[in-house]
C-alpha cells in the first residue's frame, strides 16, 4: 500500500473511533485530503502553507463557504499528523479563513410545510405514499437530520409514548416528542411497510420497493419532488424541514436550551442562528409595512 493511502486510511480510522464522527463526515474529510495530496504530489510532512493557499486559489469552483470547510479539514488532518508526531507544526494556521456574512438557511412558512405535507396523496393507501408521508412529517415534526431519517428504527418510535429516540452524530442518542400527526402517519406506514430484503433490515423503519433502507438521495428526491407538486418555489432539501422545525419552535416561545437538545447542537451557538432567522422574518414584516421604510 502506497504510504499516501496508508496515512489517509489511518487518518480516517482516527476521525471514525477516536473523534467518532459520521461516516459521511468521515468520507468528505478524507475525500479533501486525497484530493490535496493527488493535487501537489508532496508527502504530507513537506506540505507548506504556501502550497497549501495555492491549491486553495486554484479551487475557483468553490464559495467562500466551501472554500472555509476546506480549509477547516486541512486543518483537522495536519492536526492529526502534529499529534502523531509526523509534523511540529500545522501549516494552515498561518492561512486566515475566507470571511463570511452571516449564514441564514432557507425557511418554509408554516402554510408552505402544510402544503408540501398535504401533497402527498395518501387517499389509494400506497405503501410508499404512506411512507413518503411518514418520512416528511417526522422530517419536520422531529428535526431529523437526513442521515437520522435512513437509519431510524422502528424500535426507537414510541408511539403510545409520544417520542423518537434518534441516534445523532458520534452516536449520540437524544430523546425527540413525537406528535400526535406524525405519529399517526408513521403507524400507518408500519401497517402497509413492505417485507425486508434481509433480516438485518427488519428493524429499519424506511424501506424502499427493494426493501432495502432507503438512500440520502432517494429522501431529497422527494422532498424536491413534492415541494413541486405543491408549488413551494424555493430551493429546499430535507434539511430545511429541519430548519422550519426549529425557527418554528423559537417563533412560538420554545426555549433555546430545549431546541439545542430537540436538534442535537454540541453547541448553543450552532442553535443561536435560529433565533437570527426569527429576527430577520419580523424585520423583513415591520419594513414591508412601515411608512418610511
Amino acid at each position: 500500500m502506497p504510504p499516501g493511502d496508508r496515512i489517509l486510511q489511518d487518518y480516517r480510522y482516527y476521525l471514525r473511533m477516536e473523534r467518532r464522527l459520521s461516516p459521511n463526515t468521515v468520507a468528505a474529510y478524507g475525500r479533501d485530503v486525497a484530493e490535496l495530496l493527488a493535487a501537489l504530489e508532496l508527502a504530507p510532512r513537506a506540505i507548506r502553507a504556501e502550497d497549501i493557499e495555492r491549491y486553495l486559489a486554484g479551487r475557483k469552483e468553490l464559495s467562500k463557504r466551501s472554500q472555509a470547510r476546506l480549509l477547516s479539514s486541512l486543518r483537522s488532518f495536519f492536526d492529526w499528523l502534529v499529534l502523531e508526531g509526523e509534523r511540529k507544526d500545522n501549516p494552515c494556521d498561518r492561512i486566515d479563513a475566507p470571511k463570511l456574512g452571516r449564514y441564514l438557511p432557507e425557511v418554509l412558512s408554516v402554510a408552505e410545510v402544510t402544503a408540501i405535507l398535504e401533497s402527498v396523496n395518501t387517499a389509494s393507501g400506497d405503501w410508499r405514499a404512506l411512507r413518503d408521508r411518514a418520512i416528511l412529517e417526522i422530517l419536520y415534526g422531529c428535526g431529523l437530520r437526513v442521515s437520522e431519517a435512513c437509519a431510524l428504527q422502528i424500535s426507537h418510535v414510541y408511539l403510545k409514548e409520544g417520542f423518537v429516540r434518534v441516534v445523532g452524530k458520534g452516536d449520540k442518542e437524544r430523546l425527540v416528542p413525537l406528535g400526535d400527526i406524525a405519529a399517526a402517519a408513521f403507524a400507518r406506514y408500519l401497517d402497509a411497510r413492505p417485507t425486508p430484503a434481509e433480516p438485518a433490515f427488519d428493524d429499519v423503519a424506511f424501506l424502499n420497493k427493494n426493501g432495502r433502507p432507503l438512500s440520502r438521495v432517494a429522501i431529497f428526491n422527494l422532498v424536491k419532488k413534492q415541494a413541486l407538486v405543491a408549488g413551494v418555489n424555493k430551493e429546499i432539501s430535507p434539511h430545511t424541514f429541519r430548519h422550519s422545525f426549529a425557527t418554528h419552535l423559537i417563533e412560538n416561545g420554545a426555549d433555546l436550551r430545549v431546541v439545542q437538545e430537540m436538534l442535537g447542537h454540541e453547541s448553543i451557538l450552532t442553535t443561536e442562528i435560529y433565533t437570527h432567522i426569527d429576527t430577520a422574518t419580523w424585520q423583513a414584516a415591520i419594513l414591508a409595512h412601515h411608512p418610511r421604510r
